[in-house]
């Protein structure tokens, strides 16, 4: 822990003569309540989009009792509705966890971040994360085919595994995939309340895989009377889908559990071009199980205890490729394979607050596993790959005067891959500590440092500093960032070697390293109704892994030799046009280069732009609808015997439509690529073209 005492040095300065500043007012955070993700309060963004007048604070009780979960509070600005387009933090700030640690308002982040709620996913009816994130600004998803395929996220040009995944404060990178990264295909949105897309390298608090940013999935939490619901949704590609809960609290415990299926029984994701003569293509397949809770109670006035768990059983049969013996050309094959995920991710946590709620205490132990099960058609024995997570946890946060909070926090994670030949461990430990502040409300400010002690590469120390300023008069925010990041080497990388293909493993790997900065501007118009803003970002990442071959040897192996930038701005205006219609828009540039090679990277569309309209003709009516363009970008063809060729740009258009018939029922319907647009994201995999869906959600009361 030696660099991390020498790094804190080195901010001292800037930390403890910041210590005076005037931070927000943690009274939420300070509640009997973790400030980690997963124990997030319901966060209710804005008035009902039905309803033109706004609400009082929320909160469960005027005067909550020392002890009481209570949710987060948070200020209700003089205006009309908010301007609900895909981020939901327009003219109502949510509050957010990623971007400190600490239970914060948007409008108080300097750090670039998207908040997707429960409600903007469940009014344009979005079922699964890729379809969630698709929109959002800075992110580019790479899907093999229609539901439950391979889903990529490339954050601001960086690499598919370079984004940190969590869902409910729970690292869930799978160690058993070769670049260690998240497969967001397997993810339903049903119980998801909120998710917090956080761009930029997040070394500093986050550790390693966070180099391009953070994505963190806050799951629904019980609160209030007893809450049963339920929804069955049909439509297009054989799709049947189904959900129920149950929710609420009672006196100091709060429950929710759920269950989502998902199916989609023919979907076409083959090209017909790509098929050898006579050969039919056979639509994918889709099934998904996932089972989630939450829990908590409080024990005592200082201790409670909190629990959250998830699993998932999913099975895709998909067209694999196969190989002509004479030419050795590569095609889709004629049978099915068949691919089958179980994920179980759990999460406990003990609350313990002293000194009058200044100072809390949360320990945490998260165990993950990923299985998986592949088989081919003529495969003798499947493919079998476990990867296993469990990590302990601890911080502190620390109220050091009124709105001057500070974390300390520890880390012991020790992850395992298992395969037919291959069983190896890693063990990383890891310290780290931040300081939030805030200076007459208006000027924010944040720092963190870290230090990693992994048992295969040493030590390795991030940070991350941002800050923010509100200018009088005018209330322009200008905010701006600068941090660091790194990614380890994963135990494929280091162990799995494949001898028949003269591939071997490199166990002598160093990370690859980041830093990255951004600077940008928000500004308001007509008391809030109006509002953009624009950000600049650059990353400079070194010591990439990449394959190599040798001539000699005629074998290949991963070594850090590769060089990259990225760089580009994210652009936004959002507008109340009326109290019943609401727009907003957003545009990406992004400039994503190798530069050893002098050449763009792949998968990285330089332009991205989206726009979405939401209209409320009448009261129990909503429409929306939402418009993609994702630029043209290079890609490899299906098995890469053409490593760069152009892939075209393509536009898409989603339409969405709900009816309250009553409080507790609710009809919805949706139109999705509108157009019938074919495209291909990767290239040889076909997107779903027009789709048609409908259905009906019930509730006791209060359905939504």
């Amino acid at each position: 822990m030696s660099r991390i005492v020498s790094a804190a040095r080195r901010l001292s300065a800037g930390l403890f003569t910041s210590v005076f500043l005037y931070s927000f007012n943690p009274s939420a955070a300070f509640a009997q309540q973790s400030a980690s993700p997963n124990l997030l309060p319901p966060v209710e963004v804005g008035p009902s989009e039905r309803t033109a007048r706004p609400p009082a604070v929320r909160h469960t009780s005027d005067k909550p009792e020392r002890g009481r979960v209570v949710r987060a509070l948070r200020p209700v600005p003089p205006v009309s509705p908010p301007v609900a387009g895909i981020s939901a933090a327009n003219l109502f700030p949510t509050v957010v966890v990623s971007p400190t640690g600490i239970v914060t308002p948007t409008n108080l982040v300097a750090s670039s971040v998207t908040v997707l709620t429960a409600r903007d996913m469940e009014r344009d009816q979005r079922r699964t994360a890729s379809d969630a994130l698709s929109a959002v600004p800075g992110l580019n998803l790479v899907q093999t085919g229609g539901p439950g395929g391979q889903t990529s996220v490339f954050m601001r040009g960086t690499n598919s595994n370079h984004t940190k995944v969590l869902i409910d404060g729970i690292d869930v990178s799978d160690p058993g995939n070769p670049n260690r990264s998240f497969d967001f295909g397997q993810l339903l949105t049903s119980d998801i309340q909120q998710i917090e897309v956080l761009r930029g390298p997040q070394g500093g608090l986050y550790g390693a895989d966070a180099l391009g940013g953070v994505i963190s999935f806050v799951t629904k939490k019980g609160d209030g009377p007893a809450r049963a619901t339920g929804s069955v949704e049909g439509g297009s590609f054989g799709t049947f889908n189904q959900t129920a809960g149950l929710s609420g609290s009672q006196d100091h415990f709060n429950y929710a559990f759920n269950v989502a299926h998902f199916r989609a029984s023919d979907v076409p994701v083959t090209p017909v071009e790509l098929l050898p003569p006579g050969q039919k293509a056979i639509g994918n397949s889709y099934d998904n199980m996932t089972y989630s809770t939450k829990l908590g109670a409080d024990v005592s006035e200082s201790l409670t205890l909190n629990g959250v768990a998830r699993y998932t059983d999913a099975t895709l049969r998909f067209t694999g490729d196969t190989f002509d013996p004479v030419t050795l050309a590569s095609f889709p094959a004629a049978a099915q394979s068949t691919q089958t995920v179980h994920q179980l991710f759990t999460r406990g946590e003990a609350v313990w607050s002293i000194l009058d709620d200044r100072m809390k205490s949360y320990f945490g132990v998260n165990y993950t596993n990923h299985w998986n099960h592949n088989i081919s058609p003529g495969d003798a024995m499947p493919t079998i790959t476990t990867g296993d997570r469990v990590k302990y946890d601890w911080h502190t946060t620390t109220r050091l005067a009124p709105n001057n909070n500070v974390i300390i926090g520890a880390e012991h994670e020790t992850e395992t891959l298992q395969t037919a030949t291959v069983s190896a461990q890693n063990v990383n430990k890891a310290g780290y500590m931040e300081l939030q502040s805030q200076f007459v409300d208006r000027v924010f400010f944040t720092a963190n440092v870290r230090q990693d002690d992994n048992e295969r590469f040493g030590e390795h120390p991030t940070f991350r500093l941002t800050s923010a300023v509100i200018v009088p008069v005018t209330d322009t925010k200008f905010r701006g960032s600068y941090g660091t990041g790194f990614k380890a080497p994963t135990l494929n990388q280091l162990y799995v070697s494949f001898p028949a293909f003269f591939f071997f493993a490199n166990p002598n790997l160093k990370p690859e390293e980041s830093v990255g900065y951004d600077a940008g501007f928000e500004q308001p118009l007509f008391n809030d109704r109006i509002r953009f803003g624009s950000t600049y970002f650059r990353n400079n990442i070194t010591d990439l892994i990449q394959s190599t071959f040798d001539p000699v040897t005629f074998t290949s192996t991963n070594t850090n030799i590769g060089r990259a930038i990225t760089e580009g701005t994210e652009s936004f205006v959002a507008a109340a046009i009326t109290d019943r219609l609401r727009v907003r828009a957003d545009y990406t540039f992004t400039r994503a280069v190798d530069a050893t090679a002098g050449l763009e990277l792949l998968r990285r569309p330089k332009e991205k732009w989206s726009a979405n309209v939401i209209w409320n003709p009448i009261d129990p009516l909503t429409l929306s609808a939402t418009v993609l363009h994702v630029g043209s970008f290079v890609d490899g063809n299906r098995d890469f015997s053409i490593p760069r060729l152009l892939a075209p740009a393509y536009t898409v258009v989603n339409v969405a439509a709900e009816y309250l018939v009553t409080d507790q029922i609710k009809v919805f319907g949706r139109v999705d690529n509108l157009a019938n647009v074919r495209y291909q994201n990767p290239t040889g995999f076909l997107q779903p073209g027009l789709g048609v869906y409908g259905g009906i959600r019930l509730a006791n009361y209060d359905v939504r």
